[in-house]
């Protein structure tokens, strides 16, 4: 048990860095983070650090890839796979994470995938690949989903499931962009219920049989 230990050690190490990056460029940005307060939020030593990535930047990097974007698969992509009814699966997760990020307070820090768009794509081609594949990664399942939809009957004939991703994960940025820059949860709330119903408008008309059967 002890040698098993050791070996896992090394990892568990890792990802108290990544989660405490994590954090704190959630609350100040990439460039506004400090590492001394890193490695005290993971209570490991600046030498851990850099024994696990060799700076700021391959950090953020790693950020992105091991915590960002299994936060993506969780909150938006996961629940869609097979899904017979993917409007309410996508109506579910508005409305759901944006309650849960008013309730929790975090809505006035943003969406962290969107934060380091607007903060690092512009300056970072490394940040930029990376966070321009999760959303195209983003529209890509949705417009899947809308396709099976559609196939099933579920989903208008239509609804334009490229453009209508684009829209949807479009709107995502804009509903956490307005909570983090008005600081308003009403408003974001708001927003979140019109994309809500335009989700409910591209359901079938009631006895439409628009299915394969159809």
């Amino acid at each position: 048990m002890t040698s098993s230990n050791r070996i896992r050690q090394p990892d568990v190490t890792r990802q108290k860095i990544l989660d405490a990056a994590f954090a704190e460029f959630y609350r100040h940005g990439f460039q506004g983070a400090s590492l001394n307060r890193i490695v005290r939020g993971a209570g490991v030593t600046k030498g851990a650090l850099f024994h696990h990535f060799a700076g700021k930047q391959d950090l953020g990097y790693a950020v992105v890839d091991k915590v960002i974007e299994p936060l993506l698969m969780r909150r938006w992509l996961g629940g869609l796979a097979g899904a017979a009814d993917p409007l309410s699966v996508m109506q579910d997760s508005f409305r759901t994470f944006a309650g849960q990020d008013v309730e929790s307070g975090h809505f006035v820090d943003g969406c962290p995938l969107n934060n380091l768009a607007q903060e690092m794509s512009p300056l970072d081609e490394g940040f930029r690949g990376r966070i321009d594949a999760l959303y195209d990664r983003w529209r890509t399942t949705f417009a899947a989903a809308l396709r099976k939809g559609m196939a099933a009957g579920a989903v208008r004939p239509d609804a334009a499931p490229e453009g209508t991703a684009a829209l949807l994960v479009a709107s995502q940025m804009g509903i956490w962009g307005t909570g983090k820059s008005s600081r308003d949860a009403t408003l974001m709330l708001q927003a979140c219920e019109a994309v809500c119903g335009y989700l409910e408008g591209l359901r079938p008309a009631q006895g439409s049989t628009t299915g394969r059967d159809g």
